[in-house]
């Protein structure tokens, strides 16, 4: 069976459970964490495939990597998940469950990336701008990266906007090149 297919199945019915428990939103920060657990932790995923480790093991090790304390949907959920033999497709539970939450609640990812850090007010009006051109709440990230030289690097959806100054000196060497 196709391991998509599977994860949105448990996805879906954790959604409909968290929501009923009024936890959806919780299970989404710890669902967030805990994807972002499996990119910083490469050893989380060898663990958690070990029979080895027992299940309540397993169960600790799933609640530190969501954050620390759970609420009940997803402890009940990893219990589950442990229980079906599904472990190995629990990080792809955790990423689908953040899309399929961002999806249903209309939330949009949106990342500025400057040369250095912005203010505040600028950050809240990029973040208006992006809400305003998406019609959805904007979950907005901001990043510093020194290499852009200057300007910045707007990015939402499937959409960047590269007003860096090192994207505009590439642009006009590749117009001087050209002529």
């Amino acid at each position: 069976m196709n391991v998509g297919v599977i994860s949105m199945r448990y996805t879906r019915a954790l959604l409909k459970y968290a929501t009923l428990n009024g936890d959806a939103d919780k299970v989404y920060a710890e669902m967030g964490v805990l994807a972002q657990s499996y990119i910083d932790v490469p050893r989380l995923r060898t663990s958690l495939d070990n029979p080895v480790l027992s299940d309540d093991r397993k169960i600790q090790l799933c609640e530190t990597a969501c954050g620390g304390s759970v609420c009940d949907s997803t402890r009940n959920f990893i219990a589950l998940v442990l229980k079906s033999g599904r472990i190995n497709l629990l990080q792809f539970m955790a990423n689908s469950y953040v899309d399929l939450y961002r999806k249903q609640n209309n939330i949009t990812r949106g990342k500025l990336i400057t040369a250095v850090s912005v203010s505040s007010d600028m950050r809240e009006r990029m973040c208006k701008m992006v809400e305003e051109r998406t019609h959805n709440r904007v979950e907005f990230v901001t990043e510093v990266d020194p290499s852009i030289i200057g300007g910045f690097i707007l990015e939402y959806d499937n959409n960047r906007l590269d007003s860096s100054i090192s994207a505009t000196l590439r642009r006009t060497l590749q117009q001087l090149n050209v002529q």
